[in-house]
């Protein structure tokens, strides 16, 4: 079996807790990789995030952004979140039951040979030419600079149906995963997670409609003009920029994000917003 651990970036807790991981599965018998960066931490050979995918099982140890980044190269390899002592919407195993977690999941495998999921949806976001990787919170297609003398003239078409239209910063596609986060901040709706949809809300928009909750199998389709440039973004760190008049298609991806381990308590993980 391989097991693929990512930690947080520049934190000494989440490295620690990486080797103590690493150093139990390599006494069960399990091939362990380790990202880069935490390798060169733990001095131990290091694989980069895009060979992730061909792990049995990804262990992400960190907060919601370091889970995020290990979505983006495990694919369709399970995760198990891991955070660092606060519930997260992601990342529902604490520190303390960590190595115990990733050992349980690495038996389970080896006993049926699959590991139980959640599954969680992505949106997939593409333009002429281009096709960015599946995002697990959100896809915003925005000028190239957000407040004033920024922003684009933004047509927003639902399933071909125009439903808005005007000059805004930009417009934000989220899962339900994503609606506690990017779109949150923009007064968007929470979404439970085991509603099959996602919202449409509009960024600082002059005149714009309030934020639309469509069915999962809904094309939304962002028309961009009015600049020099845009940019569309997914889940804050993957940029296309184009060059409007431009059309951006987001609807649901193939695949999901699949989730190992203990589900997180979606109400008490909303105390940490207050």
């Amino acid at each position: 079996m391989k097991v693929a651990i990512v930690a947080q970036w520049g934190n000494d807790r989440t490295a620690a807790l990486a080797g103590e991981i690493r150093e139990r599965l390599v006494a069960e018998g399990v091939t362990v990789w380790v990202d880069a960066a935490t390798a060169a931490e733990l001095d131990v050979p290091g694989r980069e995030i895009e060979e992730f995918e061909a792990a049995d099982l990804v262990v992400s140890i960190g907060g919601d952004g370091t889970f995020l980044f290990a979505a983006h190269g495990a694919g369709t390899t399970p995760i198990l979140g891991v955070n660092l002592g606060e519930v997260g919407f992601l990342n529902a195993v604490g520190p303390d039951d960590a190595v115990e977690a990733a050992v349980t999941e690495v038996r389970r495998f080896r006993r049926d040979g699959e590991l139980p999921t959640q599954s969680m949806p992505r949106l997939s976001a593409r333009g002429e030419g281009w096709t960015l990787p599946p995002a697990v919170n959100e896809v915003v297609v925005q000028g190239s600079r957000r407040g004033h003398g920024g922003g684009a003239s933004i047509e927003v078409r639902i399933d071909g149906s125009g439903y808005a239209d005007g000059h805004a910063d930009g417009v934000l596609v989220s899962t339900p995963t994503g609606s506690t986060a990017y779109n949150l901040s923009e007064n968007g709706p929470l979404i439970h997670p085991s509603v099959s949809g996602f919202v449409v809300t509009q960024m600082a928009a002059d005149s714009g409609m309030p934020p639309l909750v469509v069915d999962d199998g809904t094309e939304v389709t962002v028309a961009v003009g009015g600049t020099e440039e845009a940019v569309v973004i997914v889940d804050g760190r993957i940029r296309e920029h184009v060059e409007p008049p431009a059309e951006v298609t987001v609807e649901l991806a193939d695949s999901p994000v699949r989730m190992a381990g203990p589900a997180s308590d979606f109400f008490e993980a909303l105390e940490k917003l207050e």
